[in-house]
């Protein structure tokens, strides 16, 4: 049991290694500091907190790869900006696509990673068990989390007197806030649908 534990630890510290160097990658030739550090703070917070609360409440490493990939999202966003992710302009343009649709996959991981989080936490923790309003709950606080976020970005603004639409990242899309919080929605009912399973079983490992 020890040598799956630290089996295990040595997992989740190779993932903290993975986020630290893409971090420094991302920071590196930025598209400019400032906005490196408005959109890398969220990730670094992110895992600060998980780094810190691990004793106390260690995630399945299920979740902490979706984290990762979310954080990598994240980085990537802070390194070229939403709107101007290399690979989505040449989407764009090969496409003929009206915008840079990278914030669109921001949102929604914006909406998988919590879902797994908040309904593992709320399982293994015993404050819910398994029923119909317990799924509406998680996807409830998925879609909180998401308008809180945009909230945060609406302070940015007001508080750095940065235009919104830089932000934002409107792009000349008016809808694009409720955009973000689809993306958020689609993210949860996914995580919960499709890889629920897949996520009970991780669940199932660590309850033994």
């Amino acid at each position: 049991m020890k040598n799956t534990r630290d089996s295990t630890k040595g997992i989740h510290i190779s993932m903290l290694i993975v986020f630290a160097f893409v971090l420094i990658w991302s920071y590196i030739d930025a598209y400019t500091l400032f906005t490196w550090f408005f959109e890398a703070l969220p990730a670094m917070l992110i895992v600060g907190v998980l780094v810190a609360t691990y004793k106390r409440f260690t995630f399945t490493t299920f979740v902490y790869s979706v984290v990762l990939v979310h954080m990598i999202v994240l980085l990537v966003g802070s390194k070229y900006t939403y709107e101007r992710n290399p690979l989505f302009d040449y989407l764009m343009e090969s496409m003929d696509l009206s915008r840079n649709h990278f914030d669109r996959v921001g949102h929604f991981f914006q909406g998988l990673m919590p879902a797994f989080m908040t309904k593992e936490l709320l399982l293994r923790a015993g404050y819910l068990k398994r029923s119909k309003m317990f799924y509406l709950i998680v996807i409830s606080m998925v879609l909180g989390f998401s308008a809180f976020y945009e909230l945060l970005e609406f302070t940015a603004s007001k508080v750095t007197g940065i235009p919104g639409s830089v932000i934002l990242s409107y792009q000349g899309d008016e809808w694009d806030t409720q955009w973000d919080m689809t993306m958020a929605l689609s993210g949860g009912i996914i995580a919960l649908g499709v890889f629920g399973k897949a996520h009970d079983r991780w669940i199932s490992k660590i309850e033994g």
